[in-house]
């Protein structure tokens, strides 16, 4: 497969104003789900049909499709001790990443059942995060310092292309929509996490009010980006952004530890927290 690097430029920049905090919240409800016999759940991606990606088990990952209400089916890159599954497309196509029997993290797509690495050129170190309609990715690789680099696959022509966040000196790409819209998050140069949305010719930079972290972590079609947040007092907290208006939105069961990382066409939204006996739970929150 031919590979080549491009970059994807920016030529307007914009700030999610602080005012911008809407009241009340959108209502959701919410149910917890869970992989059976296990304490650790994380559901990261859902399509319109409502199948949600994720992963199960803190120690050892293993990854899963999650047809309601309660069918886990396992996905897992063959031959690999650990997966993660994060992105799912209208089709069922999955997108994530895998540990090799060396160690070594990679990325990955799944078709129809037939799984196939995507590692940026020469790099030793990457997660796909993200998959549309359209079967373009997003994720990351990270160099020999640790600093990451955002990049969307093409996967039609193998083609990598860079996103470049102006004053970055880490990023991720977590989504990307079909008309190309990208969510993601970065690192500044005083170690300050913002997320970021990124369409045709603008950069918005998208920081939860009075909040000290905020990551994007996914978007739907429609442009509605979701994520976390952590607030002055250390709680965290999911939160739903539309048209520059954002929503602190919690899972009730999981107040100060609720982290928002799919949401589908619908406005479904799905993430986990961490319940009273410490264990961490998937939701999904159903508009």
């Amino acid at each position: 497969m031919k590979r080549f690097a491009l970059r994807f430029g920016v030529v307007a920049l914009l700030c999610c104003p602080l005012s911008a905090l809407a009241d009340p919240p959108p209502r959701y409800a919410f149910q917890t789900l869970v992989f059976p016999g296990d304490t650790f759940t994380q559901l990261l991606g859902i399509n319109g049909r409502r199948q949600i990606a994720g992963y199960h088990g803190a120690t050892v990952n293993k990854g899963f499709v999650l047809t309601l209400p309660n069918q886990f089916t396992d996905e897992n890159f063959p031959g690999s001790p650990q997966t993660q599954v994060i992105g799912i497309n209208k089709v069922g196509n999955t997108a994530g990443f895998y540990v090799d029997t060396a160690g070594t993290t990679h990325g990955f797509l799944a078709a129809n059942g037939v799984f196939s690495t995507v590692d940026f050129p020469d790099t030793t170190f990457n997660q796909l995060l993200g998959l549309n309609d359209l079967g373009t990715a997003a994720g990351y690789y990270a160099d020999a310092d640790g600093n990451d680099h955002a990049y969307i696959f093409e996967q039609g022509g193998g083609v990598f292309l860079l996103v470049t966040i102006p004053g970055a000196v880490s990023a991720q790409a977590t989504g990307v929509n079909d008309a190309g819209a990208i969510s993601g998050f970065y690192v500044d140069s005083a170690g300050t996490n913002h997320g970021f949305l990124l369409t045709v010719g603008t950069l918005t930079v998208l920081d939860f009010p009075k909040s000290t972290f905020t990551q994007a972590l996914g978007l739907n079609k429609k442009g509605r980006v979701v994520g976390t947040y952590t607030d002055a007092a250390n709680l965290v907290h999911g939160f739903v952004w539309d048209k520059g208006i954002f929503q602190s939105t919690d899972d009730p069961q999981g107040v100060g530890t609720t982290v928002i990382n799919g949401i589908n066409s619908r406005g479904d939204i799905v993430g986990f927290f961490v319940d009273g006996d410490g264990n961490t739970d998937g939701f999904i929150g159903k508009r």
